[in-house]
């Protein structure tokens, strides 16, 4: 574990006990609390981490104070979430087939989940005694701030989502834009308008009561530009094991009739040995390092979830964010949204026979992205409270 070490230049009488908080439901908000993290412990502050699943994994691998407390999940197998068994399972444990530990559970409820993350956090509130709670994704930490009283920044892509949201959550919806206006900010890790990549998931901040709160900080994600070679289709699955597995089932075979030269990364850390089939090479998974360079010698990225590729991209969204992302990124000439493998044939050969219009879109949406470091800006706004 390398511990992040502090500035003695950058102590000061104003440091502060920081508390962070994220969900553990895809890797998104973990890394940019990492990121966010590392910097904050430089200048001198205080910081106790908080998450489950692997969110825990990961930021035990980076940091000393890093306390668990219980994931709240939805229920998914290996075709993916299922929306209706999650909806049951919101009052209802229910059976569910463990395939990474070959066996059959039971999946607690997410009210029963809910309560114990709650107390989880409270009963470290109270040892702490934060000054601030920093939240990405985790409503439980919000709420928990609200009730308690203590000053929070709510870092979220998420607060009204547009498209492939069901009205039937609307109520907690609306739940949490309570909580929101109880934030000191609530920071958008996006680029402002009119490039923002998350704008049909944040609905009408003026009309849900929160537009002076809010910071389009940029991305946290480094968009410099890079100069590869366009030699093949880099796939990184990401997610937990229900969405990898849906999303390799698409992919793969498409890869292999096509005859693309391309590099899937499957998200799977436990295992070591790559597999070669026709033009593809699957890697279970890929050090951020190796990522990188596969992503800078790309032509085409298929992914799910996140924005900052640089690159012409395919987009397979497996949840109402992702759809919304993938949305804007087709308006802007950046992306293509695809849901089958008929589709993301099409989409291949649309990208390559106007290849040169969708470069040129990425670099006009990169040239604008990067006016903004997203995480210098954060560290920035936190500071200043």
């Amino acid at each position: 574990m390398e511990i992040t070490k502090i500035d003695p230049n950058l102590l000061n009488k104003n440091n502060m006990r920081l508390m962070m908080c994220c969900s553990e439901i895809g890797l998104g908000h973990v890394y940019r609390i990492m990121s966010l993290g590392k910097k904050l412990i430089k200048n001198g502050h205080e910081v106790s981490f908080f998450s489950g699943g692997k969110a825990f994994q990961l930021l035990q691998r980076e940091f000393k104070d890093v306390n668990y407390c219980t994931p709240v999940l939805w229920y998914e197998n290996s075709r993916g979430i299922l929306t209706y068994a999650s909806l049951m399972n919101i009052l209802l444990p229910l059976p569910i087939f463990n395939i990474e530990k070959n066996k059959l559970e039971i999946k607690t409820s997410n009210a029963m989940e809910t309560v114990h993350r709650y107390y989880d956090l409270r009963q470290q509130i109270r040892k702490k005694r934060p000054e601030l709670i920093i939240v990405d994704g985790d409503i439980h930490a919000l709420r928990l701030a609200s009730r308690w009283k203590i000053p929070s920044v709510y870092i979220t892509n998420v607060i009204r989502p547009s498209h492939d949201f069901s009205p039937i959550f609307y109520p907690g919806e609306r739940v949490i834009e309570r909580y929101l206006k109880h934030c000191l900010k609530v920071i958008i890790p996006d680029n402002p308008p009119p490039y923002t990549i998350c704008e049909f998931n944040l609905g009408n901040i003026e009309d849900i009561g929160i537009r002076e709160k809010v910071e389009f900080a940029g991305s946290f994600v480094d968009t410099t530009p890079v100069q590869g070679h366009r030699r093949h289709v880099f796939a990184p699955i990401s997610g937990p094991y229900g969405t990898r597995a849906k999303l390799s089932k698409l992919i793969l075979p498409v890869l292999r009739d096509l005859k693309i030269r391309s590099i899937v990364s499957l998200g799977v850390r436990d295992r070591k040995e790559i597999a070669r089939k026709k033009d593809v090479e699957i890697h279970p998974w890929l050090s951020l390092e190796k990522r990188a360079v596969f992503m800078k010698n790309a032509k085409i990225i298929v992914f799910s979830g996140g924005h900052g590729y640089q690159k012409p991209s395919i987009c397979i969204p497996t949840q109402p964010e992702q759809t919304g992302n993938a949305v804007k990124l087709e308006k802007l000439n950046c992306s293509i949204l695809v849901r089958n493998q008929n589709e993301l044939r099409k989409a291949f050969d649309t990208i390559e026979s106007e290849s040169k219009e969708y470069n040129s879109k990425v670099r006009e949406l990169n040239n604008f992205s990067r006016k903004f470091n997203g995480l210098a800006q954060t560290v920035k706004i936190i500071e200043s409270l």
